[in-house]
């Protein structure tokens, strides 16, 4: 392991009361309980967690979870709602610099925003597989220094041959990515942005299981 990887042991579900197993069922029948587990257990227990380790890492004075997003990757299943949401499998970048503007201004209180908008601010999408490695469909990340323009309002990227993609493979749920989405600093001292897809990657094994993640964005704010 490398001095610059960075390791956490986090707890993701909270375990159910009568002490079974946890368990989720890709397919919705009737009469059968999709999940023995409550959502809610993200907000209550992952939420805390993860912006403890944000604040760790960046030194930021406050961090604000605004939203996460669970992917199950199912080939037989189209995504037809947040229920089943899929690995994206194109390069692209959550938010633009308008959006995440908009971000503070719709999740932060009025009377703040002025003066948070005034100082350093970023988006960080914290990435992590759920229950296995994530040897199916990984995602990789674009290298900063390999890219230089960016325009639009919605950040799709178009290929380019001086990108460099980088990912770990068989990262495990106790590993973890940042990605950056979104920081103010915008004068090329640090990356604005990284680009990242997920893609099919040609040494998975063929008994891998399919790959199962959680992302969650965070506003994080510096003094």
């Amino acid at each position: 392991m490398s001095a610059n990887t960075v390791t956490a042991t986090l707890s993701f579900f909270a375990p159910p009361d009568n002490g079974e197993k946890p368990y989720y069922w890709i397919d919705d029948l009737p009469g059968r309980e999709r999940a023995n587990y409550k959502r809610d257990k993200i907000k209550a227990e992952y939420y805390p967690e993860s912006i403890a380790l944000i604040k760790e890492i960046t030194g930021a004075a406050q961090v604000v979870p605004f939203d996460h997003t669970v992917r199950r990757r199912n080939p037989a299943e189209a995504e037809s709602s947040a229920e089943k949401r899929q690995p994206v499998p194109y390069p692209h970048v959550d938010q633009t610099p308008a959006s995440a503007r908009d971000r503070v201004e719709r999740h932060m209180p009025a009377p703040a925003v002025t003066g948070l908008l005034a100082k350093r601010f970023q988006i960080i999408n914290l990435w992590r597989p759920i229950g296995r490695p994530a040897l199916d469909w990984p995602l990789a990340l674009c290298d900063a220094r390999t890219y230089a323009d960016r325009d639009g309002e919605t950040y799709s990227v178009q290929y380019h041959e001086r990108y460099a993609w980088k990912y770990v493979r068989g990262l495990t749920p106790d590993e973890f990515v940042l990605i950056k989405c979104f920081d103010s600093i915008d004068d090329r001292s640090v990356a604005a942005l990284t680009p990242h897809t997920a893609f099919e990657d040609p040494t998975t094994p063929k008994d891998a299981p399919f790959r199962e993640s959680i992302e969650v964005r965070f506003l994080v704010f510096y003094d």
